[in-house]
């Protein structure tokens, strides 16, 4: 017992050393904001009720968790919640983060001394023969018991190593699950602007078949008193025909963005929902929240899904520079031995064994010296993907600043054309039934009102897009959310796991070898 004390004494002095670099987390970027010039606080509003609000940035403003509810519609809501119930990618992948939560529990184990329990017992009738000894034979009794114990003292700190890695694979598929979350969510928020979208687009098309059918029936009273020729008719009905034949893309969109948002909520296409999603029902938030740069890196799960991949290839670093070291193993059994069951528990059947060994490779072609070189490699090429995530991220802000800037121009000008052409129709209308005016100015006026109007229509829609856009760039407010139960485990957006630098492990500091 002596020998194994000096063992565990010498173990618990060596575990103070973990092999490889400690992990440091990338440093936040220093910049303030997303565009090379001051971002204009506040967008252009339209004369149109729906989507036509101007709306202000509000900088280092917090993202509620459940950001749909500002659109202020409980169809979408309702939606959303049927979503985050049924959608199979995110069962899929709330399943990948138990699983690494329990492989991480499982490396842990790894930690601590292994015990075996072993009992056996047996009767055997030797013959004599074997024994020179003919025409006698004898019965025998064994039975032995034993409890063997096996550890290896983490010297070097490369199992601690692969906790770790565990450990930031487990972050990882944390903020797998949120980026899924808050995919789908986006994806549904967008699906149902796009139907609202459409809905208004065909709306607009049938305005448009009236007012062309209205003019045919002019154009063909003119052409019989004789004010309009054949060719005038003729160019109306071609313009109708043409408009009618806008009208079946636009419901095969519809159908079609309907089966996906049956997808996204987790219903095969023979289901409906969203019929009263119209562009009308959908209110546009007027103050948009507008997280600084440093804010960005911590709110993006895909930024930090790229911070957990850094870890992981630094800690297999240390995994890789500890097994170029010597490995120490630990035995000791401890049991009994017998003739029988009868005797088992006598004085003198004790039994007991303790041992070390350790092991060093001494010659190997170089594969561990280049695994741990590989190791480096995949470090430097998580380094990088970290730095690209991070400029896409913020890509992704000043694209969707710059679309609601510009968009908020564009839907107060196609506002201001729609005005113009509804305006200049009229007026032209009455003119050629006075005959003012020649048919041509009549269809190209009819024309123009025409663009106006669909512009004017998906203009209002790209402005909720945005928004949505905004809201999913700057991370969701996943931090902020109130749609779980706390106390639950494995429920979306809930993970008991702390962060990985925080996780305390047995022995070891931080010194790298």
């Amino acid at each position: 017992m002596r020998l194994l004390n000096k063992f565990v004494v010498l173990a618990a002095a060596l575990a103070g050393c973990t092999s490889g670099p400690d992990f440091v987390r990338p440093d936040k970027p220093k910049e303030q904001g997303y565009t090379p010039e001051n971002l204009a606080p506040q967008t252009a509003s339209s004369a149109v009720a729906d989507g036509g609000a101007a709306q202000t940035f509000v900088p280092a403003e917090d993202i509620p968790g459940q950001w749909w509810t500002l659109f202020r519609s409980a169809e979408l809501n309702a939606l959303i919640d049927e979503a985050l119930k049924a959608n199979p990618d995110l069962d899929a992948a709330q399943a990948s983060l138990r699983q690494a939560n329990e492989a991480l529990y499982a490396q842990q184990g790894a930690l601590f001394p292994a015990f075996n329990a072993n009992a056996s017992g047996q009767n055997a009738l030797a013959n004599g023969v074997q024994f020179g000894q003919p025409g006698t034979s004898f019965y025998y009794g064994v039975t032995t018991a034993s409890l063997n114990i096996s550890y290896a003292p983490d010297i070097f700190g490369g199992t601690r190593r692969s906790v770790q890695a565990q450990a930031a694979q487990a972050e990882y598929q944390r903020y797998q699950l949120e980026a899924t979350y808050l995919t789908l969510t986006s994806n549904v928020v967008v699906a149902a602007i796009n139907l609202a979208s459409l809905r208004g687009q065909i709306a607009a098309t049938e305005t448009i078949l009236k007012i062309e059918t209205d003019a045919l029936s002019v154009v063909e009273s003119q052409f019989t008193l004789g004010g309009a020729s054949r060719a005038d008719v003729l160019a109306q009905q071609a313009a109708l025909t043409a408009t009618q034949a806008t009208l079946p893309p636009l419901q095969k969109q519809l159908a079609q963005q309907r089966n996906q948002l049956m997808t996204l909520i987790g219903k095969p296409p023979t289901h409906d929902a969203g019929q009263g999603l119209l562009l009308a029902s959908l209110k546009l938030p007027e103050e948009l929240p507008l997280s600084l740069p440093s804010q960005l890196v911590e709110q993006r799960p895909d930024v930090r899904s790229a911070e957990a991949q850094l870890h992981t290839a630094s800690a297999n670093i240390g995994v890789a520079v500890a097994n170029q070291l010597p490995q120490l193993t630990l035995t000791g059994m401890l049991g009994m031995a017998s003739a029988g069951i009868s005797t088992a528990f006598m004085p003198g059947t004790g039994i007991w064994t303790l041992g070390a060994s350790i092991a060093q490779i001494l010659f190997d072609g170089g594969k561990l010296e280049h695994t741990k070189l590989a190791a480096v490699a995949t470090y430097d090429k998580a380094a990088a993907q970290y730095r690209s995530t991070v400029l896409l991220a913020f890509q992704d802000v000043a694209n969707a600043l710059r679309a609601l800037q510009a968009d908020a121009e564009t839907l107060k000008a196609t506002v201001a054309a729609e005005q113009v052409a509804a305006a200049s129709l009229a007026l032209v209308q009455q003119q050629y039934q006075a005959g003012s005016v020649n048919y041509l100015t009549l269809f190209n006026a009819q024309q123009t009102y025409q663009n106006a109007l669909i512009n004017r229509v998906r203009a209002q829609a790209l402005r909720y897009s945005d928004t949505a856009a905004l809201f999913q760039a700057l991370g969701g407010g996943w931090w902020n959310r109130t749609d779980v139960d706390p106390a639950s485990k494995g429920a979306p957006g809930v993970f008991n796991l702390p962060p990985v630098q925080d996780i305390k492990l047995p022995r070891g500091g931080q010194q790298g070898i």
